[in-house]
């Protein structure tokens, strides 16, 4: 199995809107972190993930791209 490029080694901290769709980059690849631009095409076993948020607020996504609640930061970044 391929490991995901590590874009940063911190969260990125983001506005988002609610009702609105959203595409985490799983790669690691993007040139537009941390939301996908189809990098991962090229390395056949990742997919973007999907998501939607339900308050506009700042949120923390993954930038190491090993989080276990993808797309959100759980703090793995400070173990690698």
């Amino acid at each position: 199995m391929e490991e995901p490029k590590v874009s940063q080694k911190s969260p990125y901290r983001v506005k988002l809107e609610p009702g609105k769709k959203y595409y985490w980059c799983k790669c690691g690849e993007s040139k537009t972190q941390p939301f996908c631009d189809g990098s991962h095409k090229e390395k056949g076993e990742f997919r973007s993930v999907p998501f939607e948020v339900f308050a506009e607020k700042e949120y923390y996504l993954c930038g190491c791209k090993k989080t276990k609640r993808p797309p959100y930061c759980d703090g793995t970044h400070n173990n690698i």
